[in-house]
């Protein structure tokens, strides 16, 4: 897959693409399916698949740090992508010049002169350009004059739900960490590189491994259990906080801290992804570090007793 930051960079598709427009966040099965939709159609066309995405994303730009939370970061995303069959994934910044872009020029001098678009796949409710006025409609309209084809992505639907970002930052945010999975098509996992932290847990006996999120706030919050993955292959079991750590400081940041049972490597500087299996509880505020040692001692119980009855499932018992 290429990598393409920015117009600039961009060299006009003399031959066109096929081409889907989104924030993608998540690359949920809904995403998947228009992405699996948007490739036999480049391969019945023999054209390249496409896809064009924003950072920031809109509404982050427009709201800030009262922006919905991510599910995925742009590392996380472009990582995503780089599985699916798509050839060259394009990350436009998203800024007041890009806002301000006339409708009517983002199909004509972008999708047009630049992409020459051929095959067009966006939902139905997707607005673009200066005061939102570019739509579906619109869209169609100039597919008739310029030659291309647009339909939209349609609803892909889990349980009776249609499958979106905003109902899976929901069921996150509700601890239902199954029906995310269920949408999302795997457990909901956070990338993150080990770095140092105040080595608070290893002076009670529970060190952890603290992943830096690049993210301004999460839709989880809470103890966990959790698997990390991307050391030397494996696979290794544990219990994470994902919070502002209120007993210790309590700041606006949020941490992810991660302990592995029986696991005594140094990882710092790894790039790992944590799978979240189950919620064990909220975040909370002790009084004293041995409060908060006798709640991660029942933490840890808990969370083994998680892994103990997945495996058993697993193994068909």
């Amino acid at each position: 897959m290429r990598l393409i930051r920015g117009l600039p960079h961009l060299k006009p598709l003399k031959s066109g693409c096929v081409l889907t427009i989104g924030n993608f966040d998540g690359l949920h099965l809904g995403h998947r399916t228009v992405i699996k939709k948007l490739a036999e159609r480049g391969e019945l066309l023999a054209l390249p698949v496409v896809v064009m995405t924003f950072e920031p994303q809109p509404l982050e730009y427009f709201l800030g740090d009262n922006a919905p939370s991510r599910l995925m970061c742009l590392r996380e995303k472009v990582l995503g992508f780089s599985k699916l069959p798509v050839d060259d994934l394009l990350i436009l910044r998203f800024n007041q010049n890009f806002a301000d872009c006339n409708a009517e020029r983002f199909i004509e001098d972008i999708l047009v002169k630049k992409l020459n678009v051929k095959y067009l796949v966006v939902g139905d409710d997707f607005h673009f350009g200066k005061a939102r006025r570019g739509n579906f409609a619109m869209l169609k309209d100039k597919g008739k004059l310029f030659d291309f084809e647009v339909e939209d992505t349609g609803s892909f639907q889990v349980a009776g739900l249609r499958v979106s970002s905003t109902l899976i930052r929901d069921a996150l945010g509700d601890g239902d960490l199954a029906l995310a999975k269920k949408m999302l098509g795997c457990c909901y996992s956070v990338c993150g590189r080990v770095a140092h932290g105040d080595k608070r847990g290893r002076t009670i006996g529970y060190p952890t491994a603290n992943i830096q999120m690049f993210r301004k706030n999460t839709p989880i919050n809470g103890v966990f259990a959790v698997t990390m993955t991307g050391i030397d292959g494996g696979e290794f079991e544990g219990v994470a906080n994902v919070g502002t750590r209120p007993t210790f400081d309590g700041g606006s940041k949020v941490i992810l801290e991660v302990h592995l049972f029986g696991f005594d490597k140094e990882i710092y500087g790894r790039y790992v992804e944590v799978h979240f299996k189950q919620k064990i509880r909220d975040e909370m505020r002790f009084q004293s570090l041995d409060e908060l040692k006798i709640q991660i001692i029942k933490d840890v119980a808990k969370a083994k007793k998680i892994f103990a009855e997945m495996n058993c499932y697993d193994d068909g018992l």
